[in-house]
């Protein structure tokens, strides 16, 4: 059976909607998802200093908790599941309190995934499987199956990898 290797931030959930409210809240802005996807560079920059100088929220328990599952996400893996190998990969350990939470947010979310294809890791270049979906390009560049690239706001400006915008895309592309 072929593996598939799915990252949890920014691919099953919507980690950077979350980032965006909680900067917004902070810096009295009012960001969009939309815009710092497809807007003006300037505001983009604009937004990465607010982050870089802001982003210590990270870090303090409960921010994984809540975060909202991307469209289509959940019955998109269930459907995965059932011709493929699973694997939820997240580069958790930066994050220590996020390791509850999204063990948490796993099992309330995609409960067909076990804590056994649950994978916290530093990076992920030891990872081996068929397919890795994942937002950052870190990420794929030592992949040795086939990259996938899900598209962030951070990584827009990427063309290295072949690239999916959402899960019906991912749906079309693994499935027969």
């Amino acid at each position: 059976m072929k593996r598939i290797a799915i990252d949890m931030d920014d691919v099953l959930a919507k980690t950077t909607h979350v980032i965006i409210d909680k900067i917004n809240q902070l810096v009295s802005k009012e960001y969009t998802y939309e815009e710092l996807l497809t807007g003006d560079e300037a505001i983009k920059l604009e937004f990465y200093g607010h982050y870089l100088a802001n982003n210590s929220f990270l870090w303090e328990p409960g921010f994984f908790t809540n975060i909202p599952v991307n469209e289509d996400a959940v019955e998109v893996v269930k459907k995965l599941h059932s011709q493929y190998e699973i694997f939820i990969v997240s580069a958790a350990t930066e994050f220590p309190n996020s390791l509850k939470e999204k063990l948490d947010w796993m099992e309330m979310h995609f409960p067909f995934i076990t804590w056994r294809h649950i994978v916290f890791c530093g990076h992920k270049h030891m990872i081996q499987a068929d397919y890795l979906i994942d937002d950052h390009e870190k990420n794929l560049h030592t992949f040795t199956g086939t990259p996938l690239l899900f598209t962030a706001p951070h990584n827009i400006h990427i063309h290295d990898f072949k690239r999916v915008n959402n899960w019906k895309e991912i749906e079309t592309l693994l499935l027969d």
